[in-house]
C-alpha cells in the first residue's frame, strides 16, 4: 500500500514536470507562391474558375510530397512574372517556360517537366517549312520569350531580309485565329500548345517542327534565392518520374507522353 500510495503522488508532480517543459514546435511550412499568365493551355489555364494544367498539376503533385512547403498559384501578367520574382513577390514560375541562357543567369532552373519541342506555323495555302523561309515575312509575340529571342537572333544574322516583330500582346489561341485569317506570316511556339489549340478550335495551318538543338524543354523557374526549394523540387520530380505520376498527368493534360528522357533525371 505505500508503495502504491507513493506511485499516486509522485504521477501529478510527473506530469506536472512533464507539462512545464514540453515546448510546442514552431510551424517551418514556407510558402512558395507560383507566378503563372494562366493563359497557355495544356500548361496552365483556368477552368470553372479555377488554375489546372499539367505544370499547374505537376507543383501540386509535387506539393503533396513537400510537407515543408506550401505551393500557391497567383495568375498574372506574362510581363509581371519575372519583374514579381525579382521583386520578391513570387518565389517561382509555371508559364511553359523553356530553357534560355539569360534567364539561366539570373534565376534557378528546375529539370525538366516535359519535352516540348517548337515548331514553324503557317497558313497552309502558304506554308513555311523552315526558318530560311521567314525572310521578310511578320510574326506576333510576346516581349521576353524565347520565341521572340530566336528570331531576332535569325534577324541578326540576316539583316538584310528580316522579319518583323509585332508585338501584340495576345494569348497564343488568338494569334493561331489571326494567322489562319492571314494577319500575319507565321508563327513560332510550343508544339504541344499549338496542336491542342488547332485541333480543339478546327483551325486550318500547317505545323513542322523546327530540328533545332535549341528545341526547348519545359522547366519551372525558381528565385535565385530558392536552392532549398529547387533542390527538394528536383527530387519529388525524378519520384514522380519513376512512380508513373508524371507520364499520367503527361497523357492526362498533354494528350501523350511528352516526358524529358531519363538521361536528363539523374
Amino acid at each position: 500500500m505505500k508503495k502504491a500510495l507513493l506511485t499516486l503522488l509522485l504521477t501529478p508532480l510527473l506530469v506536472a514536470c512533464s507539462q512545464g517543459n514540453s515546448t510546442t514546435e514552431p510551424s517551418t511550412t514556407k510558402t512558395i507562391v507560383v507566378a503563372t499568365a494562366g493563359d497557355i493551355p495544356p500548361f496552365d489555364y483556368e477552368e470553372n474558375g479555377n488554375l489546372t494544367g499539367y505544370d499547374v498539376e505537376v507543383l501540386k503533385a509535387i506539393d503533396e510530397k513537400l510537407p515543408n512547403y506550401e505551393v500557391q498559384f497567383q495568375k498574372t501578367a506574362w510581363e509581371s512574372i519575372f519583374p514579381g520574382i525579382d521583386a520578391g513577390r513570387y518565389q517561382a514560375a509555371a508559364n511553359n517556360l523553356s530553357y534560355t541562357k539569360e534567364r539561366a543567369e539570373k534565376y534557378l532552373y528546375s529539370l525538366p517537366i516535359a519535352k516540348n519541342p517548337l515548331v514553324l506555323v503557317s497558313q497552309k495555302s502558304q506554308s513555311l517549312t523552315s526558318l530560311d523561309q521567314i525572310a521578310g515575312k511578320t510574326t506576333q509575340d510576346d516581349t521576353g520569350t524565347s520565341t521572340a529571342k530566336l528570331v531576332t537572333d535569325w534577324n541578326q544574322e540576316h539583316a538584310s531580309t528580316p522579319a518583323t516583330i509585332d508585338y501584340s500582346g495576345e494569348d497564343v489561341g488568338k494569334r493561331l485565329f489571326d494567322l489562319a485569317n492571314g494577319e500575319f506570316d507565321f508563327l513560332i511556339f510550343d508544339k504541344i500548345s499549338v496542336e491542342k489549340i488547332i485541333k480543339d478550335r478546327g483551325l486550318d495551318l500547317a505545323v513542322v517542327e523546327l530540328e533545332s538543338s535549341n528545341n526547348p524543354n519545359n522547366y519551372i523557374v525558381f528565385g535565385s534565392d530558392q536552392e532549398d526549394f529547387k533542390k527538394e523540387f528536383d527530387t519529388a520530380l525524378k519520384g514522380l518520374y519513376q512512380d508513373g505520376t508524371l507520364e499520367k498527368l503527361s497523357n492526362i493534360y498533354l494528350g501523350g507522353s511528352y516526358l524529358p528522357d531519363q538521361s536528363q533525371l539523374p
